[in-house]
């Protein structure tokens, strides 16, 4: 079996980028001063036109965070009572004619930008950590924004790329679809690394291909205080509610090796249930542990859920790591999400995620992505797999840059597939974590 589906092919690219997520302004003056933002989660930026002098700041528990651009030089000032210091990037300092600032907190990182020819611009970062606790939610209920005297706007951070797509889904595995539409998840990418990023929901219109942002997901720990912008989700609908399965990126540090022995990072699957409306506004959800087995896997950390419930049984695609980034695909299963037992995992993979289940003419299929990184005869393509995790053959589609998510849903016309690409945005600043561009494809 070398090809499970019909050939697929690119039809469209989208990149919708936005520093203040569109359709959620909670601040937009006309006139300057400091007026109230209160946020669910550390993810808020606001943005003003560039004059002669320009300047933009939030206010967090006693602390002000400015941004200011002064002859096309950009820095940010940190403020405690009288004490203010300042930062400037060495490098990417200056900015080419800019027309508005920006200033946005994602996770614990404040960045201020420049919208330069069209594009933002990234000119300035740093990790607040050691100087305020971005997390907590008394503190972001007390937020503000500084506006120029002649105003701006403000509201919950949008993204610079998407990521880590799935399909919406019912617990049987078929696309959830209303009024013709159909649903998403991603990660929405934010200026920098895991933990700048959150999880976003998106309605796309299979004829048009258009897309459109309709909610962003946040969440608790049950073992951690504070909110997270975790992601690489898997949202399901019920029937009377919804099951929500994530990844604990939000704050994800690579560990370090010491002595020759591997740091277990703490990454993990969390899942939360609720019978909110999740597929509109923002929502902050309580997390339980969702146990995956990794018996004999030497496993150090599990991501990327994705769950279907066929005959009376669960099954749970996800990916577990021997260290970072040695990593593959495995599937579990059981009555009970909270006793699953492990049914396979493809253990000769080094560089594969994005574990998928695909009902493909009545018979399962669990596909992956292998990464450009993978083994030598296992690079850059789409494998699939029975339930034990046998190699049973490939998607036969393009396969874009980076780590692209096998995400099909089978609609009245045929496939359609929705993934992603690593084309960075924002400036060389960043580094790597600011991708994607949202890569759909057809089939043939």
């Amino acid at each position: 079996m070398s090809d499970v589906l019909p050939r697929l092919e690119v039809v469209r690219r989208l990149r919708p980028i936005d520093l203040v997520a569109p359709g959620d302004r909670r601040a937009d003056a006309a006139a300057g001063g400091i007026v109230p933002l209160p946020a669910l989660a550390p993810y808020v930026a606001a943005t003003a036109e560039v004059r002669e002098r320009s300047w933009l700041a939030l206010h967090l528990a006693g602390h002000r965070i400015g941004a200011e651009v002064r002859d096309g030089s950009v820095s940010m000032t940190l403020t405690r009572g009288h004490g203010t210091r300042e930062l400037r990037s060495r490098r990417f300092h200056r900015a080419a004619d800019p027309t508005e600032l920006g200033i946005s907190l994602t996770g614990t990182h404040v960045t201020a930008w420049t919208r330069e020819a069209g594009r933002w611009v990234a000119r300035a970062r740093h990790d607040l950590r050691e100087v305020v606790d971005t997390r907590d939610e008394e503190a972001l209920a007390g937020l503000r924004v500084e506006l120029p005297a002649w105003g701006g706007v403000a509201g919950p951070f949008g993204q610079l790329g998407l990521r880590d797509v799935r399909f919406v889904t019912r617990e049987d595995g078929t696309p959830l679809r209303t009024d013709g539409l159909v649903w998403l998840t991603a990660t929405s990418a934010g200026p920098g690394f895991f933990d700048t990023a959150h999880t976003s929901v998106w309605r796309l219109d299979p004829a048009s291909l258009d897309v459109a942002h309709s909610a962003d997901l946040f969440f608790r720990r049950p073992d951690r205080a504070g909110v997270f912008g975790d992601h690489a989700t898997h949202l399901v609908h019920t029937g009377d509610g919804w099951l929500v399965a994530t990844s604990t990126w939000g704050d994800f540090e690579q560990p370090t090796t010491r002595a020759g022995r591997r740091t277990p990072a703490g990454l993990r699957v969390t899942l939360a249930e609720t019978d909110t409306d999740v597929l509109r506004g923002t929502h902050v959800l309580d997390t339980r542990e969702l146990p995956l087995p990794t018996d004999g896997l030497d496993s150090i950390a599990t991501w990327d859920p994705h769950l279907v419930r066929r005959d009376g049984e669960w099954l749970v695609g996800f990916v577990s790591a021997r260290r970072f980034f040695d990593f593959h695909p495995a599937l579990a299963g059981g009555t009970m999400l909270a006793d699953l037992r492990l049914l396979g995992a493809a253990t000769d993979r080094t560089a594969t995620e994005g574990t998928t289940l695909v009902d493909v003419d009545g018979r399962l299929v669990v596909l992956a992505s292998d990464g450009r990184d993978s083994r030598r005869g296992q690079r850059a393509r789409f494998p699939a797999y029975d339930r034990t995790m046998t190699d049973i053959g490939t998607l036969d589609a393009p396969y874009p840059t980076n780590l692209p998510w096998p995400t099909l849903a089978r609609l009245d016309d045929g496939w359609l597939m929705v993934t992603f690409d690593g084309r960075p945005a924002g400036g060389k600043l960043l580094g790597y974590g600011t991708h994607g561009d949202l890569v759909v494809m057809r089939s043939v």
